[in-house]
């Protein structure tokens, strides 16, 4: 991959990439599940924008309602207004907008998915909401989109035409790219849940999607580490897809204990040789050294007081610090040499020596 030459804002004086870091109000969050109440006291969204500095972190996340509570019963000027006094309160913690997510899965009107809804009024809904996203990221001051295509599949097969469904998805794109001339769209591919099975369930379904929009220079992809492992995929290797097609504009950083549902565990917590990995696939294409920002979506265990909630983001976040730390250190000459040797076995010990600090 050809790296665009970096500006110094987002490199040390040593040369090495200065990681930003971001999550969004819904990782802070009282625990409640499908199987079981809250189990923690709600916070305000005032008293979370709070705590980002104090956790570490740079940016903040958002779904387009988390800007603009009830943002589709507001007049554009409403919303406008309510997401220009976000703005400000992320300005008086130095903190900044990574994107906005139209949250497309929690309405009636999106029972049978939304874009590919069979439902012509449905879709409709699914775009105006999109362009609304649009007013409230232009408001926020980014220009990232992130399309997390929650409930664009079926449950049984005959349901939908897969082939027309497709078609429904870049023509939502081609509106938002049209609705807009700067916006940017990051595709978020997950193989299943809500749905049974969705219709760009990976990386590489993803940015064929990018490739037929009318701008494919303005639409890439969000990795999850969590989604790649539920379709039995290696993160770090979609990530190095994504990069070498240039479409790596955010991830979505977490851990996952096998093919369940989605945990969004802390960080390197189940398998920490998969998070180095993915550190050493984004330190060595350079990400973050053009502002791409490192995300995390993970979840507080259930069994967290209320006043230790927060751990799963600070540990998450020293995890992948200490990782970038073990990547920079390794003696990358020396794996030259046995990959050269076709000496794996050597390779491999002499990896996991060093994660393990011998």
């Amino acid at each position: 991959m050809a790296i665009i030459q970096p500006t110094s804002q987002y490199v040390n004086k040593e040369g090495k990439t200065e990681y930003r870091f971001t999550f969004g109000p819904w990782n802070i969050h009282p625990g409640a599940d499908p199987f079981g109440p809250a189990v923690r006291g709600e916070i305000t969204f005032a008293k979370k924008v709070a705590m980002y500095r104090t956790l570490g972190f740079a940016g903040v996340q958002f779904h387009d309602d988390d800007a603009v509570p009830g943002i589709m019963d507001k007049s554009l000027s409403a919303v406008g207004k309510k997401a220009r006094e976000v703005k400000s309160m992320l300005d008086g913690e130095s903190l900044v907008a990574e994107f906005v997510a139209p949250r497309l899965w929690e309405d009636n009107r999106t029972i049978d998915g939304a874009y590919t809804s069979n439902n012509p009024a449905c879709r409709q809904y699914a775009i105006d909401r999109s362009k609304c996203a649009i007013d409230v990221a232009n408001n926020l001051g980014t220009d990232l989109i992130v399309l997390w295509l929650a409930r664009e599949g079926t449950y049984i097969r005959e349901a939908k035409d897969p082939g027309r469904s497709v078609e429904y998805l870049v023509n939502a794109i081609n509106v938002m790219l049209d609705y807009d001339p700067n916006i940017r769209i990051a595709v978020e591919p997950k193989p299943n849940e809500p749905m049974d099975q969705a219709y760009i369930p990976t990386t590489g379904h993803a940015v064929a999607l990018a490739f037929m929009t009318k701008d494919q220079s303005r639409v890439g992809v969000n990795i999850e580490s969590a989604h790649a492992i539920l379709a039995g995929l290696d993160p770090s290797d979609e990530m190095g897809f994504a990069l070498a097609c240039n479409k790596l504009w955010t991830v979505h950083l977490n851990d996952q204990n096998g093919p369940k549902y989605d945990q969004d565990k802390t960080f390197g917590s189940v398998d920490i040789r998969r998070a180095f990995n993915q550190v050493h696939v984004l330190e060595q294409n350079g990400y973050g050294r053009n502002g791409e920002m490192v995300g995390l979506d993970v979840k507080a265990m259930r069994t967290q007081p209320a006043d230790i909630a927060t751990k799963h983001l600070l540990h998450s976040r020293q995890i992948f610090l200490t990782l970038v730390d073990k990547v920079r250190t390794f003696n990358w000459k020396n794996a030259e040499e046995l990959k050269r040797k076709r000496d794996y076995e050597q390779l491999e010990v002499e990896i996991l020596d060093h994660i393990m600090g011998k």
